[in-house]
Formats: structure tokens, sequence, C-alpha cells
């Protein structure tokens, strides 16, 4: 079993399928498990959350657990506690942690000391739930998803390498398109590839038409992230790889738009793509408390 989630490597092919099947049962019945009864679990935020902050508070509760949420000004690590030590008392008080923070190092040193199972609800460099939510998304629309042809266009960010590592595991084919200056971290690529399972295989280029054509799904996200500079230059950079209409008729005949969001219409996607009839971008949403609910189960609920 695993104990941690950071980036989705942690998880084997079989291991990613068995957790959709089970967030499929959990979206069919909200009410099915009670895996957290008498539970808690710390949801440490130090970055602002709509979706993380709901899906994952109401995923606990909906598992018969108590969510402890933590803002990062109320916890003593802003005052120059380590991580170390936070890890460690908190693994007194709780059955599992989950945070939402920037630099990635400070999940994987969480984690490092933490007794109870660490899940990584965002950093700078990884989005694994939300790939989750994604994958279930993809399995609802279309069944299987070996050999199913995603094309993410835009930066290549956190959201990007999740898709990689965990697409590519899956089976699928994972071709990301952004300009050369923002192009996803090379190491992300090669432990993508390097676990792909099925016909799975990721794929790297700087045009966005050649992506989308026969995709299943365009994918995109925001261009400017939290912490982002150059702000001007990387709207220029990126205006090419807008997913709007033209891009989605690249796709097969019943592609789908996704989008992580928050979505800024008219800027990384058009108004017409985001709220139009081939949208998948609310289920998508909808996926992370089913898909987040699987994965706490599968943490906590079993230990």
């Amino acid at each position: 079993m695993i104990r941690h989630f950071l980036t989705g490597e942690e998880l084997t092919g079989a291991d990613l399928h068995s957790l959709l099947d089970r967030a499929a049962e959990l979206k069919a019945d909200r009410r099915a498990s009670r895996a957290l009864e008498g539970r808690s679990v710390a949801l440490v935020f130090e970055r602002p959350s709509t979706r993380t902050r709901v899906s994952f508070e109401v995923g606990v509760v909906e598992l018969g657990g108590h969510p402890v949420v933590l803002r990062g000004d109320e916890l003593q690590i802003s005052r120059g506690e380590s991580v170390r030590d936070t890890a460690t008392v908190l693994s007194r008080f709780v059955h599992a942690i989950c945070i939402r923070t920037g630099a990635h190092g400070q999940v994987a040193e969480l984690a490092e000391h933490s007794s109870v199972p660490v899940v990584n609800m965002l950093t700078h460099d990884h989005h694994p739930c939300q790939a989750l939510a994604d994958l279930l998304t993809l399995r609802e629309r279309f069944g299987e998803l070996d050999g199913l042809r995603l094309a993410y266009v835009g930066d290549g960010n956190n959201v990007a390498h999740s898709l990689m590592v965990l697409g590519a595991k899956a089976g699928m084919e994972v071709v990301v398109a952004t300009p050369a200056q923002l192009s996803p971290h090379p190491l992300v690529g090669q432990v993508a590839g390097g676990q792909a399972e099925g016909s799975g295989r990721v794929t790297l280029t700087q045009d966005p038409a050649a992506a989308a054509e026969g995709a299943a799904a365009l994918y995109t996200d925001v261009w400017v992230s939290m912490g982002d500079d150059g702000i001007e230059q990387r709207r220029e950079l990126l205006a090419p790889y807008r997913l709007d209409e033209e891009l989605l008729r690249r796709g097969r005949d019943d592609a789908v738009a996704l989008h992580c969001l928050p979505a800024h219409p008219g800027e990384e996607i058009s108004a017409g793509v985001l709220y139009g009839g081939r949208s998948a971008v609310w289920d998508q949403a909808e996926n992370r408390l089913h898909a987040q609910k699987a994965l706490l189960e599968l943490l906590v609920g079993s230990a």
C-alpha cells in the first residue's frame, strides 16, 4: 500500500485504475463509504483555494472524518518552526496531512518526517489530485483510457506535469504543446516516459495545432499563476496556444475541452469553448471530490 501521494509516481497502473474504479463507485453513491469514521485529516492551505478546499473538506466529512482546516498563517511554520517539527507534531494529532503550498520540496520534507500519509493538494511542480479527476472525467466520457490522445496546450506547469505522469501511466498518449521557454521540466518527461504503461507515451511539441490533431480531449490552464513573473511576456508567448473553437475542431468530432479552473475566458480559453456543449470542465471540477475520496480511502481508510 502506498504511504504518500506527492506526484502520482507512487501509484502503479493497476493502482491507478483501481482508484478510478472506486471513485466511480463513490460518485454513484456518495454515502457508500465511512472509511474515515473517527479519524481527523489536517488540510493545510498556504495558498488561496476554491475547488481544492471545498472538495477535500466535503470529502473528508462524507467519509465520516473530521477535517482540520489550517491556513498557513495559523501554523507556527509561518513563524519559523521547521517543516520537520510540524510534520512530527501533526502526525501525533491527525491520521493524514494534506497540503497546498508552493515549493514541492516542502511537501517532500513533510512526507519524509510524517508518520501518517501526506497528500499533495498542489505545489508549483505537481497537481496530481487534479490529474486523478481529469482521468476520471475522460473515462466517463470515453470508457477506456488506453490509447486515448490528450492534447495539453499552454504553459508547461504543474498541471501539465501531472497529466504527463498519470496520463502515461494510464496508457494515454499525452501530447504537450508549449512555447520553448515554458516547456515542462525535462525530468518529469523522463519519469513519465519511464513509467508509461500500455499504449502510454508522452510527446512534447511547440505546435498546438499538431498536438490537437485527432485528440479526444484538449486541455489548457491559466497563463499566469500565483507567483509567476514576466506576466506580459508570458501572455505574448502563450497567445498562439489559446484553446478556442478553431483548435477544438482539430480534435476528434467528439473531442471535449478541459480546464482545471479558475479560467479567464478570452485569454487561455474562449468563452464559447468553456461554456459550450463540448466542455467537460464542470465534470472535472465535480470529480475532484470523488477521486480524492477514493484516494483518502486508499491512504487512510485501510491504515
